[in-house]
């Protein structure tokens, strides 16, 4: 446990420096994230990530992962990401008869599904840190999911008796999910408060439900993934708290559902 807390503490002042920072000491930090928690996904399926697949893997990773102004500022200036990914997709396919099968459509399945859920979730967090009101965004939505990873914990514990999910997380229960809900409800609400976000409140409540849901789903997903591969941890870089995605899974979850539903 106290190993847990010192890592939890130094991970998380770092964490919260780079975000107060942003720009480009910010966008470097979590493409390494986002290289780190590729890696993971890698060693999960046994490929190692110095291998052809493994280098190919990365080398798309980074093809989603990149802000878009960096996109504009390369040699690329006339082809859009949409572009971009495409062609690699083809490339990907035709790999697959280049090498005579021995890079097959399973590689390039896991290459493009580990890559769009690693990278688009990360991609997505640059993008927002890069807004006006960024700064603001990205640690309203952090405190929306660490309120309600708390909040379950604690809840749970206290009140949980009827599983979740218990094929995908034994652990986890009604009763610390709703917990979870309420606690990120209060903070949001107080964080708006000071910090207002939207001026619409039902706007406000909805964004906190949403990311409240959907970061508990994307910390599910992860679950399912590691049951998938038998894995108890993503990986060990963060002693007593796992690898990368283990502290990522609801965050780079949420990132494009907010998008995708224009809260940001």
């Amino acid at each position: 446990m106290k190993e847990r807390i010192i890592t939890g503490v130094i991970a998380g002042l770092v964490f919260i420096l780079l975000v107060l920072i942003g720009g480009f000491p910010f966008t470097l930090a979590i493409m390494l994230l986002a290289s780190i928690g590729m890696i993971e996904l890698l060693r999960m399926r046994n490929i190692t990530p110095s291998s052809f697949v493994g280098i190919v893997s990365l080398l798309f990773l980074w093809t989603l992962t990149i802000p878009n102004t960096w996109l504009e500022l390369s040699f690329l200036i006339h082809i859009s990401r949409e572009e971009l990914i495409l062609a690699f997709l083809l490339f990907l396919l035709a790999l697959t008869v280049f090498t005579k099968n021995t890079f097959t459509f399973d590689d390039v399945g896991f290459i493009i599904i580990s890559s769009v859920y690693v990278g688009f979730g990360f991609h997505f967090l640059i993008e927002t840190r890069l807004l006006e009101q960024g700064l603001t965004l990205v640690f309203f939505i952090l405190f929306l999911i660490w309120s309600t990873d708390s909040g379950a914990y604690f809840a749970g514990r206290s009140f949980g008796k009827r599983k979740l999910w218990p094929e995908i997380s034994p652990k986890k229960t009604i009763e610390g999910s709703l917990g979870g809900m309420f606690c990120a409800l209060v903070i949001g609400l107080i964080f708006n408060a000071f910090f207002i976000v939207f001026d619409d409140l039902l706007k406000v409540i909805l964004m906190i439900v949403v990311v409240s849901v959907i970061g508990q789903l994307g910390d599910l997903v992860e679950s399912a993934l590691k049951r998938h591969y038998s894995v108890k941890d993503s990986g060990h870089i963060l002693p007593g708290h796992g690898g990368i995605l283990d502290r990522f899974d609801s965050l780079i979850f949420v990132m494009p559902i907010l998008y995708l539903f224009q809260f940001i």
